[in-house]
């Protein structure tokens, strides 16, 4: 049955629905800034921290000496003791583990190995794991959790990315991607603008929370069911945990309620932890977040502060572009470095820039790592420079439209950073949006409007896209695949790739059912598997078709040759004169007279293999990080969206009333599964844009940490939308001819900040410079107000 199906009738299995092994315990995490927390007054020793003391039962734990009782939820700290005793205490618990348990090593970096498992020594930031309870009940453990007190040091903390950057917090060197002289073009400009812009970060509010249920194996290993998006970073950050061998964590990932980025590395701490308790505990352990635990423990996009300049010929086109990224990291690398390259990469969105410098910076703050999120940098740099042509359009009197159309990409531009345009579909993208949508028609008709209307304004912008496609991390591009045709004819595969909602093993199917010329019905989809399928690429950047789906053509490819090989001998026909086709072998235009099972049968009998593995690595792909020069990208999707937006500024609260789109997405392979793609990327932007603000306090304590004080759009907020696939756009270097259409389309959503700022702008003509986002119904009021009634 199709997952579709499955999750209508609500048929699908999660973690959270796996039947539990007898003698299952439950972990719940102490995070720190929201457990009972206590400052040292240094006027009397503390406590020692606590280990993974076992029991049940016993006397409820005292304070600790030298401690003030007052209430403090720290950002940065050193962690001076954990009194575990009245946890300990309760009934039913069975261990407090902390970073002393730790068999192997206490690190989960996965680009720089820089953070720990759990606090050891020192907090940095609000939402660090502490301690893990393990009890018989998932209840009982979070009551247990309520218990443990931590002794806290206070330290200088830094929450703002430009403070940290002044402060020389960083996790690198800055980087800068450049082309020709962009200092010495603005002299020649006969229209600059330049002003700073701040883009606030987003929660993945993925269904399923993060999950896992580990279970250990009798010879010592670990089998751990996760909910991740990287099964293998997740086996390697398990045995590293535990100081094992790869060989002896077996990761099963069967589906994921949802992921967006937020399971790309995330999802390794909390399969670690489950399998830290199972091992200390020799018993399964199961582990499942809370949405406000997760909210509040977990990273999610990155927050950018950028300062930008961009100059204009006398002739409307962008010449000259400057822009430097201050990235909000968090407290530990996780994938930034990666992002903060990709943000580099998008720094010229859609369009030819001839004289382009764009710097970023990875600041260290004290909040929660941030991490991938759809679109992992690209979307924060595309925003910033639609800011910046908002801004010189409003300043200069001309709509944003003609600055957009005279500097869009054309066949043979180069990128910032050497790789040039091929099969670019920039222009077309543009040119039929614009006709089929008719764009000319409805500027006029909302200016008539906006001109007669006091209180109600409209906006209309156009968003065009270009987004490369491929892990910008080299070794990442590849994949492997294991295909068996059992003895009934029935087929089974394996490949990395990680169903999360976004239709991949529809898709592999697919691919299985061409190559081998059956019905979808007699082909299966297993789980990915550290054991079947090994050191396998996250399903992520947008790759995890094309990767996977090559991988598995090619292994598909050797059983049919080894098939119509025994099909040729037991037919006495030649091998190039057959093939197979719906669920037989096939000479010219009529069936063989031998059915795919009997085949299937024969080559068994002649002991013919009924197995085939394969490994696809993309081809031609290279970068020069000396240089910052290279071929990062397989191909680049484009498109282009018009956004029309509604704005009370009486109230201050806009609507998104429709999204049009023209999508390149190749010859596609689902259209129903890309077209949901198409939408749902559009509905996420918008409510990272308009509605969805996280909110940190003082000490770096998520306030926005629960779905009534955090906003995602709704049913009734979703705009229409309507998706048009670009025809005649066949792309050799996807799978079949398609494209990638995961990430590229929550782009589109900028075109609606870019509306509501001409909107406000038409309210307000002072009203030119980009506003901070999201652009929420405060933010709008506010600054609608701020430029006087």
């Amino acid at each position: 049955m199709d997952e579709s199906e499955l999750h209508a009738l609500g048929r699908s299995h999660f973690v959270d629905d796996l039947p539990l092994p007898p003698g299952t315990l439950h972990a719940a995490p102490v995070l720190s800034g929201y457990c009972q927390s206590r400052v040292a007054t240094h006027d009397a020793p503390l406590a020692p921290g606590g280990g993974g003391v076992e029991g049940e039962g016993g006397a409820p734990g005292t304070s600790s000496p030298g401690l003030d009782a007052s209430h403090a939820g720290l950002a940065h700290a050193r962690l001076l003791g954990i009194d575990a005793t009245a946890a300990l205490a309760l009934p039913g618990v069975k261990a407090v583990l902390t970073a002393a348990d730790i068999p192997g090593a206490n690190r989960i970096g996965v680009v720089v190995d820089d953070e720990p498992l759990m606090a050891e020594g020192e907090v940095c930031y609000c939402g660090q794991v502490l301690a893990l309870v393990v009890a018989e009940s998932a209840e009982i453990a979070r009551c247990g959790a309520d218990l443990v007190r931590v002794a806290l040091d206070p330290l200088p903390a830094c929450l703002d990315a430009r403070a940290a950057q002044q402060a020389g917090a960083l996790f690198a060197p800055p980087r800068r991607f450049a082309c020709g002289d962009a200092e010495a073009a603005f002299a020649a400009c006969a229209h600059v603008a330049s002003g700073s812009v701040n883009i606030g970060g987003q929660e993945h509010v993925y269904l399923e929370t993060q999950a896992a249920l580990a279970v250990p194996r009798d010879d010592g290993g670990m089998v751990v069911h996760a909910s991740s998006q990287s099964p293998s970073a997740s086996q390697v950050g398990v045995a590293r945990v535990l100081g094992l061998a790869a060989h002896d964590v077996e990761v099963d990932v069967k589906r994921l309620g949802g992921g967006f980025g937020g399971k790309e590395s995330q999802a390794t701490p909390w399969a670690a932890m489950a399998a830290l308790a199972a091992r200390h505990c020799r018993c399964p352990v199961k582990l499942v977040l809370r949405r406000q635990e997760d909210m509040r423990a977990t990273g999610k996009r990155h927050p950018y502060s950028a300062d930008y300049r961009i100059g204009l010929d006398d002739e409307w086109r962008i010449v000259a572009y400057q822009v430097t990224f201050y990235q909000n990291a968090g407290a530990y690398s996780d994938l930034s470095l990666a992002i903060l390259e990709r943000s580099l990469f998008h720094a010229g969105g859609s369009y030819a820039i001839p004289n382009l410098s764009a710097t970023a910076w990875s600041c260290r703050t004290h909040l929660p790592p941030f991490t991938a999120m759809r679109g992992f940098g690209g979307p924060q740099a595309m925003f910033v420079l639609e800011a910046a042509i908002g801004h010189v359009a409003r300043a200069s009197g001309i709509p944003a439209t003609v600055i957009q159309a005279r500097s869009l990409l054309a066949e043979g531009d180069a990128f910032p950073y050497g790789q040039r345009t091929e099969r670019c579909r920039a222009r077309a993208c543009w040119e039929e949006a614009c006709a089929r949508f008719d764009l000319r028609r409805r500027q006029q008709e909302i200016a008539r409007f906006n001109a007669g209307s006091p209180l109600l304004k409209k906006g209309l912008a156009c968003m065009p896209i270009a987004f490369g496609i491929s892990f910008t991390h080299r070794p990442l591009n590849q994949a492997s695949a294991l295909v068996h045709a059992y003895g009934d004819g029935s087929v089974g595969f394996t490949t990395g790739a990680v169903e999360m909602g976004q239709g991949v093993h529809r898709k592999l199917r697919r691919v299985v059912s061409v190559e081998l010329g059956l019905p979808v019905e007699h082909i299966r989809e297993e789980s990915a598997n550290t054991t079947r399928v090994a050191n396998v690429s996250p399903s992520a950047a947008s790759a995890t078709v094309d990767l996977n789906g090559r991988a598995l053509l090619k292994a598909c490819a050797a059983l049919r040759g080894r098939l119509l090989a025994v099909a040729a001998e037991h037919l006495g026909m030649a091998v190039e004169e057959l093939r197979l086709e719906d669920g037989a072998v096939w000479c010219g235009t009529a069936p063989a007279g031998l059915d795919w099972p009997t085949l299937v049968r024969l080559a068994g009998d002649a002991r013919v293999s009924l197995s085939a593995q394969a490994h696809h690595a993309t081809e031609g792909l290279y970068f020069d990080p000396v240089r910052e020069e290279g071929h990062p990208f397989a191909y680049h999707v484009y498109g282009t969206a018009l956004v029309e937006v509604s704005l009370d500024w009486l109230r201050g609260t806009g609507r998104i009333e429709r999204v049009e789109v023209v999508h390149d997405v190749g010859r596609s392979l689902d259209p129903l599964t890309d077209r949901g793609q198409v939408e749902g990327g559009v509905v996420q932007g918008l409510g990272w844009l308009t509605s969805e603000e996280l909110i940190f306090d003082a000490e770096g304590r998520l306030k926005s940490d629960s779905l009534s004080g955090y906003k995602p759009p709704d049913i009734h907020a979703a705009p229409e939308i309507v998706v048009h696939f670009l025809e005649e756009a066949d792309e050799p270097n996807g799978l079949y001819l398609a494209k990638a259409v995961g990430e590229p389309p929550l782009l589109y959503a900028i075109g609606a900040y870019s509306a509501l700022m001409d909107a406000l702008h038409a309210a307000r003509l002072a009203l030119v410079k980009p506003l901070d986002a999201p652009l929420t119904p405060e933010r709008l009021l506010r600054a609608l107000y701020d430029a006087g009634s």
